[in-house]
């Protein structure tokens, strides 16, 4: 099977399928969004609303309802992969929401905020050092989630925390200094093979029956790695794998 491969932002993430007239239409459209969040008010996030895309009210419904299937099952909240923080302050505001005083419920990030490392074959066209942050973008998005944390219940109590590094070094220790922690929900954004396999192998004891694993790139041509993780630990027979109809390669099954 053939495809033409999407277009790549400058730090190597996937853009989709534009021609150049929509790329210039992306490129108005974010100078708008831009100038309707700075010129809106104290206001601005409400306003904001008035730019926010398709694919983003997509995102934020898909991870509400994934959400809602783990609530009643006890433990914390895992994202492999947290990038820019999108889905990291989606999960602390929809927690806020749906269950705002359970404050066992802890979310971790994991990153190295450094984009992609050690790429190899199974990874398919990908190079190290794509979807990177920058530089000092954890102490940014540590600013971002405390705000959150500042406008919840229970703000004195911390109930998140981002875990630096390579998850080889990291999910380890991790684990170690946290024993008596459950997994109810495990997302699995870091595309690449081996660390996916790494972190899956090793968290899939702390995950009890009815806690959700989650792949943001399952049966995707663009990050190959992860489906064949999977398929290497889980055994695509041995689990049913559903998809959302708000999203195009992500797939989620329940322990």
């Amino acid at each position: 099977m053939s495809f033409t491969p999407p277009d790549k932002s400058k730090t190597g993430e996937v853009t989709g399928y534009r021609t150049s007239a929509q790329r210039e239409r992306d490129g108005r459209f974010k100078d708008l969004a831009l100038s309707v969040i700075e010129e809106s008010g104290p206001n601005w996030s409400i306003h904001g609303l008035s730019v926010m895309k398709r694919n983003t009210i997509a995102r934020v419904i898909y991870y509400h309802d994934l959400y809602q299937k783990c609530l009643t099952v006890p433990g914390v909240i895992c994202e492999f992969g947290v990038h820019w923080g999108a889905g990291l302050s989606t999960l602390l505001n929809l927690r806020s929401i749906l269950e705002p005083y359970n404050h066992s419920r802890h979310i971790f990030g994991f990153d190295t905020f450094e984009g992609f490392a050690n790429a190899e074959a199974k990874d398919g066209d990908v190079r190290d050092g794509d979807y990177a942050s920058r530089a000092d973008f954890a102490d940014s998005l540590a600013e971002i989630l405390d705000y959150h944390e500042s406008i919840a219940p229970f703000p004195e109590v911390k109930k998140h925390t981002l875990v630096k590094g390579s998850v080889v070094e990291t999910v380890p220790v991790w684990l170690e200094q946290n024993p008596h922690v459950s997994i109810a929900l495990a997302i699995f954004d870091m595309d690449l093979y081996a660390p996916t396999k790494f972190t899956l192998e090793r968290i899939l004891d702390r995950m009890p029956k009815g806690a959700l694993l989650v792949f943001d790139e399952f049966n995707c041509p663009f990050f190959p790695g992860e489906t064949q993780a999977v398929q290497e630990v889980l055994g695509l027979r041995n689990v049913r794998l559903q998809r959302h109809p708000l999203q195009t390669y992500c797939a989620f099954c329940e322990i």
